[in-house]
């Protein structure tokens, strides 16, 4: 089994500890490192990879919220705080799970293993093989499949997807984080904190928004560079 590789981000000594050593308790997780402040993790970021961060919110220089907002290709995430009140904007910024401190154990492998359940669910070629064009998504209680080809966008709504299809919508519970892990990321791309759109379907696009099958969308101040590399 592969393992998740992570990093820290956090200014106090003692959350880094402790955060540090339940990772080593962990057989399916890999710590690449610490940083004190989102600054040094951003250039850290330039060259390396990771499939999950920790993520403290109140952060000398650049707090960890904004942190967030400047990232266009964020791998999982995990908020630390002894703060509640930022959790419906860390969960509209699409993160994992939300940790108060001072954190226990066993409500860290929660978190984590939430982040190894999506790992697991990415499976972009088939037992045979060949490469799959589909993706089966939960819909109230039943699993529904939707190919790739049909997806014209993903919104995100909260704690819930709606994914437009070329034939209907479907409503779904998960994150667009998530469901952006299950999907083709030469076909798809966000550009938007709340939008994936299929690349397939994109009509034109300007400076502020694009339009995908008559749809008009909006560019995120962030991912404006996504449309420009395509």
């Amino acid at each position: 089994m592969s393992k998740i590789k992570c990093i820290i981000i956090e200014d106090e000594p003692l959350a880094v500890k402790v955060l540090a050593d339940y990772i080593t308790q962990v057989p399916f997780l890999q710590l690449e490192g610490s940083f004190k402040d989102a600054i040094l993790a951003t250039e850290w970021l330039r060259t390396s990879e990771v499939q999950l961060m920790f993520l403290d919110i109140h952060l000398p220089k650049l707090k960890g919220m904004a942190f967030l907002r400047t990232l266009t290709k964020k791998p999982a995430v995990i908020i630390t705080t002894a703060y509640n009140q930022y959790a419906v904007e860390g969960f509209d910024l699409d993160v994992t799970d939300y940790l108060l401190k001072p954190i226990e154990f066993e409500r860290f492998l929660i978190a984590v293993n939430k982040v190894r359940d999506t790992n697991d669910k990415r499976q972009p070629i088939s037992e045979t093989g060949e490469v799959k064009d589909f993706l089966f998504l939960t819909v109230q209680k039943k699993k529904v499949k939707i190919l790739f080809a049909e997806i014209v966008y993903i919104e995100s709504q909260r704690e819930y997807i709606k994914v437009v299809t070329s034939k209907k919508e479907f409503i779904s519970r998960m994150s667009t984080h998530e469901i952006e892990e299950l999907l083709p990321k030469h076909i798809f791309k966000r550009i938007h904190r709340s939008f994936i759109i299929s690349v397939n379907k994109l009509e034109s696009y300007t400076a502020e928004s694009v339009e995908v099958n008559g749809i008009s969308i909006p560019i995120g101040r962030g991912y404006r560079e996504v449309i420009e590399k395509l």
